[in-house]
């Protein structure tokens, strides 16, 4: 024992040991080009659209606030998780991060939101209010009745003998208003996002 302590004490008192343990250099840490990082703003004006938000996996890391006369996200970096889905998911190039929107733009993906208006029948009462709460019926029908009953065909849904029907899914922007005032929580609006390709054309055709 005694001889392996006194083989280590020489050892590290060699000055060439001492030396490279005091000016030991590593090579200078870069960011690679592909890296994610935060979320930060472009410049250019945010339009509401509220994709950002939708897109985002990690609760409470993307907020969108009214500044002065406009709006803009907000990061929350404690719970933000770098994964660029909200870069790539506003369709005004709001935020950037790393080489995701150059990249978007050569090669023409983009994220794409849809939504889909599911009812359960079993918990639905007819009751209308989720008709006569949407923003979207509100501008198609301004005359709907307390019932949520329509001659517009032109509505996300409306009553018809005693039951919701959807007739244009297509126009829900993803509000979620109706879940509110559902009182028995039988309707979702479930977000569908799905990656898009467009050919990209280089040079002169």
């Amino acid at each position: 024992m005694g001889f392996s302590l006194i083989w280590y004490l020489k050892e590290f008192g060699r000055t060439a040991w001492i030396k490279k343990f005091l000016f030991a250099k590593t090579a200078p840490l870069t960011t690679p080009s592909y890296f994610r990082g935060f979320p930060e703003p472009t410049g250019r004006i945010c339009q509401h659209a509220l994709f950002c938000m939708m897109a985002c996996p990690a609760p409470g890391a993307i907020e969108v606030v009214h500044v002065g006369k406009g709006w803009m996200p907000r990061i929350h970096k404690g719970h933000c998780i770098r994964c660029g889905l909200c870069v790539e998911a506003c369709p005004h190039g709001v935020l950037k991060s790393g080489r995701i929107l150059e990249t978007m733009e050569r090669e023409g993906t983009s994220l794409v939101f849809s939504f889909r208006v599911v009812i359960d029948p079993v918990l639905c009462t007819g009751c209308g209010n989720c008709c006569t709460s949407c923003p979207v019926n509100k501008v198609a029908d301004a005359q709907m009745g307390a019932g949520g009953h329509s001659s517009n065909d032109e509505v996300i849904m409306k009553v018809q003998a005693g039951d919701v029907v959807v007739i244009h899914e297509e126009k829900c922007t993803g509000c979620k208003t109706c879940e509110g005032a559902c009182p028995t929580n039988a309707i979702r609006i479930a977000r569908i996002l799905e990656g898009t390709q467009q050919t990209v054309h280089e040079g002169p055709p």
